[in-house]
C-alpha cells in the first residue's frame, strides 16, 4: 500500500508539473516568467494575454488537480482501495463525498508540482486553480461553497489574491459546519494554510494598500 501512495503521489507530481501557464503563453511569444508578476498562473496570464488564454490556463490547472485526484479510482479493487478506518474518513463512499487516501496523495503532488515545478526550474503558481481541481473531486458540496466565498470576494473587492485566500479558508470551516472526517478537516486546514503561504507577497501589499486590482491589460502593459 505504501507503494502505491508513492506512485499516486509521484504522478500526481508530475501533472501538477506541468507549466501550462508558460506553454500558453509562449505559444502567444510571451514568457510569462518575465512579464507582469512574474507567475505562471491564470490570474497574471489573463492579466498580460487576455481572457481567452488566462480561461484556457485556469482549465487545464484545474484538471491538473482533477485528474492527479480520480485516476487512481478507475478500475480500484476493495483489498487496495478500500480503507477500514471509517472514523476517519478512510473510507470509500459510493456517491456524496467519496475519499481515499490515494486521492489525497494525488491532489498533494499535483499541489507540489504545480507551485514547484521541475520542467521550470522549480518555479511555479500559487496552487489556487489545481487545489480547486482536486478539491471539487474529493468534496465537491465544500469545493462549491468555496466557489461561491471567492466569487463574491473577487466581485466585491477585485482583489484575486484575496479572494483565493478566503475561499481557501472557507474550505475547513464548512466541512467542519457539516461533520466531516478528522481527516478531511485536517487536509482542508493545510491546504489553505498553503494557499496563504504563496500568497504571503500579496498579503503584505494587501497589507500596505499597494496590490493590483484585477485590471485586464494589453501584452504592451505587462506590468502587474
Amino acid at each position: 500500500m505504501f507503494v502505491a501512495y508513492l506512485i499516486v503521489l509521484a504522478v500526481g507530481y508530475l501533472l501538477g508539473a506541468l507549466p501550462f501557464g508558460y506553454l500558453v503563453a509562449r505559444a502567444k511569444g510571451v514568457n510569462i516568467f518575465e512579464v507582469g508578476s512574474r507567475n505562471p498562473g491564470a490570474t497574471n496570464v489573463r492579466r498580460v494575454l487576455g481572457k481567452g488564454p488566462g480561461n484556457l490556463v485556469f482549465a487545464l490547472d484545474a484538471l491538473k488537480g482533477a485528474v492527479a485526484s480520480a485516476w487512481a479510482l478507475l478500475g480500484r479493487t476493495e483489498a487496495v482501495f478500500t480503507c477500514e478506518m471509517p472514523e476517519w474518513g478512510l473510507d470509500f463512499m459510493v456517491g456524496g463525498e467519496g475519499w481515499t487516501l490515494l486521492g489525497v496523495a494525488g491532489l498533494v503532488g499535483a499541489m507540489l508540482g504545480h507551485s514547484f515545478s521541475c520542467f521550470t526550474k522549480f518555479k511555479g503558481g500559487k496552487g489556487v486553480a489545481t487545489g480547486a481541481g482536486g478539491i471539487f473531486v474529493i468534496i465537491p458540496v465544500s469545493a462549491l461553497i468555496a466557489a461561491a466565498v471567492w466569487a463574491l470576494v473577487f466581485f466585491a473587492s477585485r482583489y484575486v489574491s484575496l479572494a483565493s485566500m478566503l475561499a481557501a479558508l472557507s474550505l475547513p470551516l464548512t466541512v467542519w459546519l457539516r461533520d466531516r472526517p478528522p481527516l478531511v478537516i485536517t487536509l482542508t486546514a493545510l491546504i489553505a494554510l498553503f494557499v496563504i503561504f504563496r500568497h504571503r507577497e500579496n498579503i503584505k501589499r494587501l497589507l500596505n494598500g499597494t496590490e493590483n486590482r484585477f485590471v485586464k491589460k494589453s501584452p504592451e502593459e505587462p506590468k502587474a
